[in-house]
């Protein structure tokens, strides 16, 4: 029996249907691509906005700690001007007195220096007078050597005393130090 086209089983539905099959296996991955890619989109686009967020931070952090910095510089000898205001009052009081004696501006000054004192104990600030002490080059400075009695490189005399803030100095001691008779 030969078949004629009209009555040959007709494979062209089972070739459509692997085709379809093929083209709808093919087009999963494909859209199994595209969802991937927006989830990657939208992952990139959060990211995005967390980093933008996290620079924005990071800028404000900075600009604040900038002016936190200014400020400190600006206003960080309030506490100590606000205490060195009773000292000048205490001045300005003694340049008011009507009959001025010798006495009288005595005991102002050493009111008024008990009040320093006070002013620079408050605030850590320490007198350095090294008289009969070793020299010490990080806390005082010679501006004279002396023949002395005394062992070589002691202080003998103190022209300007020092002084230390939290025991950094902050202005060394002018001495003279002792040395050696000839």
């Amino acid at each position: 029996m030969t078949q004629t086209p009209e009555n040959a089983p007709d494979n062209s539905s089972q070739g459509q249907s692997k085709h379809s099959e093929t083209v709808a296996g093919a087009a999963e991955p494909g859209a199994d691509l595209s969802a991937r890619l927006a989830t990657a989109e939208a992952a990139l686009a959060n990211a995005k906005d967390e980093w933008l967020r996290a620079k924005a931070e990071t800028d404000n952090i900075r600009r604040r700690s900038a002016e936190d910095v200014l400020k400190a510089q600006k206003y960080g000898v309030e506490r100590i001007a606000d205490a060195l205001l009773a000292v000048k009052d205490s001045l300005d009081a003694a340049l008011k007195v009507d009959s001025p004696s010798v006495d009288a501006y005595k005991q102002g000054v050493e009111l008024t220096a008990r009040q320093l004192s006070s002013v620079f104990e408050k605030f850590s600030i320490q007198e350095v007078d090294p008289l009969g002490q070793k020299f010490d080059p990080s806390r005082h400075q010679s501006i004279a050597a002396v023949e002395s009695e005394q062992e070589p490189n002691t202080v003998v005399s103190v022209m300007q005393k020092g002084y230390t803030l939290h025991e950094r100095v902050m202005r060394p001691a002018l001495v003279a130090v002792s040395k050696a008779k000839a």
